[in-house]
């Protein structure tokens, strides 16, 4: 199968890029850090005029009904800028737990959302600063009050990412959608793909700089075989969280009970080896990166540093590579997971 974006996708990623190339989003996301919150929201807003938040929310929620191949475009541009706060539960997981006028916020972009799914997901995102803060249970659907107490924070290695503990009572919201948790997979992986594709780029440039011996450091052959395989490696990646994306929209629809077993651990399949590449290419995009550098790539003041971090913390979360391979070989031999 041949995965190409369509016209429509490559415009709306020119539109991401533009917009977001312009918007200073390595500052929104130190202030989001800080939690000084107010230009990522800014940023929010800009997103939510571009339809990033409704993409998959229904039509009759005010949202475009598109395709989850077309949240992956969105969310690999979010990886690709650094864009703080909980982007993937808000983009493609809560569509999948809530109805009504939330999700119709939601798509507007006046409820950022966050959510905690036991065991796979135990925390929630910038519980602190999200509008709505949910909890999965199985199938259950709680909303849980959201004047979250900051100093439960959890530390996390990214300092952009606020993980918060989530109680298990509160509000009954209903029940959840199938497959949330392997939507919440697909973007993270769509983001590991775009903060790969980054830092990447940014080695590459660094490393026509960078000089050594009278001649930049791009030119020896050993920095361009580093270069080539991250290139490899990424571009092994992109296929597979592509199909994911086509796997997923095959069920989007339909209730979780009326899934052959085969389609429903296809689904498991292709999301979880999504997460594995997209999580090695990025891993070994960021040590590259990091070596073509040098020192200078170890400082706070370095803009690679946002995605060093970021990519270390989105490596293990919703699942862990090892966690995702483990639900690949039980879909293989064909074993129920989740």
């Amino acid at each position: 199968m041949r995965f190409a974006l369509s016209p429509e996708q490559r415009d709306f990623a020119a539109a991401l890029d533009e917009l977001l190339a312009g918007s200073d989003t390595p500052g929104a996301a130190r202030e989001w850090a800080e939690r000084r919150c107010e230009p990522g929201r800014k940023l929010w807003r800009e997103l939510a005029d571009l339809g990033v938040w409704g993409l998959l929310v229904p039509e009759e929620h005010g949202g475009a009904g598109a395709e989850p191949a077309d949240a992956v475009v969105a969310l690999e541009a979010c990886g690709y800028h650094a864009v703080p706060g909980p982007v993937v539960e808000t983009a493609v997981v809560a569509p999948r737990l809530l109805g009504g006028d939330e999700l119709a916020a939601v798509a507007a972009g006046e409820a950022m959302t966050t959510v905690a799914i036991p065991p796979e997901v135990p925390r929630a995102l910038d519980a602190d600063v999200a509008d709505i803060v949910l909890r999965l249970d199985e199938e259950t659907v709680t909303r849980v009050p959201s004047d979250v107490d900051p100093d439960g924070r959890v530390p996390s290695i990214d300092a952009v990412r606020g993980l918060f503990p989530v109680p298990g009572h509160g509000v009954p919201v209903g029940a959840a959608r199938p497959h949330a948790v392997e939507f919440g997979v697909l973007g993270v992986s769509a983001q590991l793909v775009g903060a790969a594709r980054r830092m990447l780029g940014m080695a590459t440039e660094y490393a026509m700089q960078r000089r050594q011996y009278g001649r930049p450091v791009g030119q020896y052959q050993a920095v361009k075989h580093l270069l080539a395989d991250v290139t490899v490696r990424l571009e092994t990646a992109r296929p597979l969280v592509d199909g994911a994306a086509v796997t997923l929209a095959s069920v989007a629809d339909v209730p979780g009970a009326d899934v052959p077993g085969a389609q429903a651990r296809a689904v498991v399949r292709d999301t979880s080896a999504a997460k594995v590449a997209a999580t090695r290419a990025a891993i070994l995009a960021a040590r590259t990166s990091l070596q073509v550098h040098g020192a200078i790539g170890y400082t706070a003041e370095h803009d690679l540093g946002l995605w060093l971090t970021k990519v270390r913390a989105l490596a293990g979360a919703w699942g862990t590579a090892d966690e995702h391979r483990a639900r690949v070989l039980r879909a293989v031999r064909g074993g129920h997971d989740g």
